[in-house]
């Protein structure tokens, strides 16, 4: 298992250390200008209509909201990523990783905005709702489906399997710490649950998210909030931290920079997916009146997820004074952090959180491949087949080594991500022009309405948004 796991982790240090680090950054500055910054100059309007989206009640049954589609694409990026990846990432990498998790969330928001976009643009019907993604277009904006098909494998193997396996090992983990369960008890237990949201479709998934989702991260943010304000004095000393530990003296005589960059970037796209192309596929299923709207609510998942959720892990790990010398890492030692400020009560709030934060990515994580293999074959037995395979996953995850399922996942998500960036840099322009688009509608004082016919490159491959297709909801 030790030769396996080593393997694994040489393939993995090339890939981020050589390829997909340098890719993130250069991808996503790219993006930020060519969009003259629109993860920073429509923050305003992000929150706008993810109200609207909330509020919504034009929709038809059967259709996914924007706020729903928000919540499914949220509830994949909030899991173990904010949890034990920000732990272990603080551990290997120090104080500093937290910058550079920081760094990347602001630029790969530009990503998160141009992938999303694209996947609304290129949708397809799928009963009373949509489904698209990056192998929808790969397939019809490159006309490459080969490269579709590359991807919709890779997601699967990634979400459906290597990344769910990673959920239920923390959450495993989590019980097994607070309350000495048995691992394998609690995986059938999950498996079984699984099974029973899993089959009922993207709407039961999209239900179960709306409401799970809101009230782990709320309840998450208020305890952090309560840490940072009875450790209000160190605050100052905790941003010198980080700021030293990202660029200090002796993080480069010691080679900590490297360590802190590849830790907070990993951990970084690990938790927030911006530009890996995961999110896209939740994006898709909404019914938004633009594909714009979609883009801009989904960017917001990115600042929500990395600037908020993973940010408060950090502070409460940072302001506890819990051992950094990679003795303890995981989730483990957030909950050692938790419970030196909060009492023996914080174990089990953090179990808790870990129960509802890596259960919710669990069902997020399968609808991503469900929709993948739906773009390979439309034949229900290879959906009742990957169904079996993902509740087999979470039960080995519940009890298989945490090093081996980190590291496996972290190469099928390398892949996943260049496969995706090389795509979304070759019909950017499509982004861009939508965007020019809603811009110019709402300057006109319109609530911005598309159509295919608007960007002359956009030709038949377009099915959703042809001017004699039915009406759209805002």
């Amino acid at each position: 298992m030790d030769f396996i796991n080593d393997f694994i982790l040489s393939i993995n240090d090339f890939i981020w250390t050589y390829i997909l680090i340098a890719m993130l950054i250069a991808i996503g500055v790219y993006f930020t200008f060519k969009t003259k910054f629109v993860q920073f100059t429509n923050f305003k309007e992000m929150f706008k209509l993810l109200g609207e989206g909330t509020n919504s009640k034009e929709k038809s049954k059967g259709q996914v909201s924007s706020f729903q589609a928000f919540c499914i694409g949220t509830a994949s990026r909030v899991g173990t990523g904010n949890l034990a990846g920000v732990a272990s990432a603080i551990a290997i990498g120090g104080a500093g990783a937290v910058f550079w998790m920081w760094l990347i969330a602001l630029i790969g928001s530009a990503s998160a905005f141009i992938e999303s976009t694209l996947a609304q643009i290129y949708k397809v019907k799928d009963g009373d709702s949509f489904r698209g993604g990056p192998a929808y277009y790969m397939e019809k904006g490159l006309r490459k489906k080969w490269m579709g098909v590359s991807f919709s494998v890779l997601i699967i193997v990634c979400f459906g399997f290597a990344f769910n396996s990673v959920q239920s090992n923390t959450i495993t983990a989590a019980f097994s710490s607070s309350f000495n369960s048995n691992k394998l008890l609690i995986g059938i237990i999950l498996t079984a649950l699984t099974l029973i949201i899993i089959f009922g479709g993207v709407n039961r998934i999209a239900k179960i998210s709306s409401i799970l989702v809101p009230i782990m991260a709320v309840a998450y943010i208020v305890i952090a909030l309560f840490i940072i304000v009875i450790n209000f004095k160190e605050i100052p000393n905790l941003f010198k931290t980080i700021f030293e530990s990202a660029f200090g003296f002796k993080q480069v005589v010691g080679g900590g920079i490297g360590a802190a960059l590849l830790q907070g970037i990993k951990r970084g796209l690990f938790s927030n997916e911006a530009g890996m192309g995961s999110a896209p596929n939740a994006a898709a299923t909404a019914t938004v009146s633009h594909p714009v709207k979609q883009g801009l609510i989904q960017t917001l998942g990115v600042f929500t997820d990395t600037l908020i959720i993973c940010t408060s892990t950090a502070f409460i790990i940072l302001l506890s004074g819990a051992p950094l010398d990679g003795s303890v890492k995981g989730i483990e030692l957030t909950q050692m952090a938790l419970i030196s400020q909060v009492g023996s009560w914080g174990g089990t709030f953090i179990t808790i959180c870990i129960l509802l934060f890596a259960f919710s990515s669990i069902i997020g994580n399968y609808y991503y491949g469900e929709t993948n293999i739906q773009f390979i074959s439309d034949k229900k037995i290879y959906l009742y087949i990957y169904r079996i395979l993902v509740a087999a996953m979470v039960l080995f995850g519940s009890v298989a080594s945490m090093d081996l399922v980190w590291n496996l996942a972290d190469v099928f998500m390398g892949l996943m991500a260049i496969l995706n960036l090389i795509a979304i840099v070759m019909l950017s322009k499509i982004a861009i022009s939508a965007l020019n688009d809603y811009i110019g509608q709402k300057k006109a004082g319109k609530d911005p309405v598309f159509y295919a016919s608007s960007i002359k490159e956009l030709g038949d491959e377009v099915e959703e948004w042809q001017e004699d297709a039915e009406e759209y909801i805002a």
